[in-house]
């Protein structure tokens, strides 16, 4: 994955939310999905999606004069990413101040806090073998 992929805009997110669920989509469709949240004309989809795809974050084919684009990354990979990119900028690599800030930023349900505590063992256990 390109290293782009960190840098996201909240519109280009949307477009690639999109893409995910789907799968592929047409500039069309993609408006029409984010026509309630967003309300933008086709056009600026249409340049949004050029633009990714000069960045190599989606790619298109052409079907019956239209162009059907594609994520050509996934969306673990894009969080993955954009995670990395935060904890090292903000939190200067420090991955324990970022999860400090993550439990104390929000109310975190019971039900979530022992997801987390499930997820630390689990990793422990498989950093011990």
């Amino acid at each position: 994955m390109t290293s782009d992929a960190t840098q996201l805009t909240d519109l280009q997110l949307a477009i690639l939310k999109v893409l995910w669920n789907r799968g592929s989509a047409t500039a069309a469709e993609i408006t029409e999905a984010l026509k309630s949240e967003r309300g933008l004309a086709q056009q600026t989809i249409a340049t949004v999606l050029t633009r990714l795809e000069r960045r190599g974050i989606v790619k298109h084919e052409t079907r019956q004069r239209q162009y059907i684009y594609v994520a050509t990354v996934s969306e673990p990979e894009v969080r993955r990413s954009m995670l990395a990119e935060l904890t090292d900028r903000v939190f200067e690599g420090d991955v324990a101040a970022l999860v400090t800030q993550l439990l104390s930023a929000r109310e975190i349900s019971p039900g979530d806090l022992a997801r987390v505590k499930q997820l630390i063992a689990a990793h422990e256990s498989t950093r011990r073998n």
